[in-house]
């Protein structure tokens, strides 16, 4: 089986200016999914998958360093170097004090010296504790976001990271970051799909150097009602047209809009389908249609009930 080669980024207040493959494979956890973690980030890597996604909240971290380690130890990849791994903070962490141990701790669990990115997942604070969700909002205290970035600044310094950033921020609190940061961060990782499609937030990221990561890019979660994206009848009219999935459709879109992307997929019919977007093109007509469609954002937040402030009203 030879590889699919994914284009790459690069990040711009990285060290070393790293390197980041525009498609990385998601690992949060879904309770319908028959395959491992593990066997699934090993499958990705033989296809050609080089950027991962993970997170503290997700526990599987050792799961995808277990699959490093035996993609490594069976000479899938070279070295380490050759794969972007990401990590993100939980919010019981998101204290000045606790970040760099937090990342210690996330790295030991993956069996890595490096991430190549550590976001903050969501720009709220709890006390220390278990990751419950949805977050009790009892739990919440003030989220002193310049001295957690003194923290992932330090991080970066230490070498514990090659890059670092941020996730679900708004242009207001990005704006806010901006203003203190020394090193800015990399990434602002998303929520980015068809039915979600963000243009002001990415016009912003895109000024100021921020790279957008999307997540839910096929705005899945079939729990959460009927799929705007997936059940699209004009999306799948594009996809017959093109003789394409409407998945491939959705994240050749995202690909042509210059921003990066993390797809969900265990499936290795699937993961081998999203990897088919790197050589054909939307026309024009399909952008016009592709504007028309309903736009409602899909993950409103992580606490119950929802924070009023989460967005600002973005």
């Amino acid at each position: 089986m030879t590889a699919t080669i994914v284009s790459e980024v690069t990040l711009r207040s990285s060290s070393g200016q790293r390197k980041m493959p525009v498609m990385g494979l998601g690992t949060a956890p879904e309770a319908t999914s028959t395959v491992t973690t593990k066997d699934a980030v090993l499958e990705a890597i033989k296809q050609g998958y080089r950027h991962f996604d993970a997170a503290s909240a997700y526990g599987v971290e050792q799961s995808v360093g277990e699959a490093i380690a035996e993609a490594l130890k069976l000479g899938l990849v070279a070295s380490r170097d050759e794969l972007f791994v990401t990590s993100k903070l939980w919010v019981t962490d998101n204290h000045a004090q606790t970040i760099v141990s937090a990342l210690q701790k996330s790295l030991r669990t993956l069996q890595l010296e490096y991430l190549d990115l550590f976001l903050i997942h969501w720009p709220i604070a709890t006390k220390p504790g278990k990751v419950v969700y949805p977050i009790e909002v009892s739990e919440i205290v003030e989220f002193d976001v310049k001295g957690v970035w003194g923290s992932m600044e330090e991080c970066q310094r230490l070498g514990l990271t090659k890059a670092i950033g941020v996730s679900n921020f708004s242009i207001k609190k990005l704006e806010k970051l901006l203003s203190f940061a020394t090193i800015p961060p990399a990434v602002n990782q998303v929520e980015v799909n068809l039915g979600w499609q963000q243009q002001q937030l990415r016009e912003f990221c895109k000024e100021k150097g921020i790279t957008v990561t999307a997540f839910s890019p096929l705005r899945k979660g079939a729990s959460r009602g009927a799929n705007l994206v997936m059940d699209n009848d004009v999306l799948k009219e594009l996809a017959d047209a093109h003789g394409k999935t409407v998945a491939q459709i959705c994240l050749r879109w995202l690909y042509e809009q210059g921003l990066t992307f993390v797809v969900k997929s265990y499936d290795k019919e699937r993961m081998k389908q999203n990897l088919g977007i790197f050589d054909w093109s939307l026309t024009e007509e399909d952008y016009k249609k592709i504007s028309e469609i309903h736009q409602e954002r899909l993950i409103k937040g992580p606490t119950k009930p929802l924070l009023d402030d989460l967005w600002d009203e973005e």
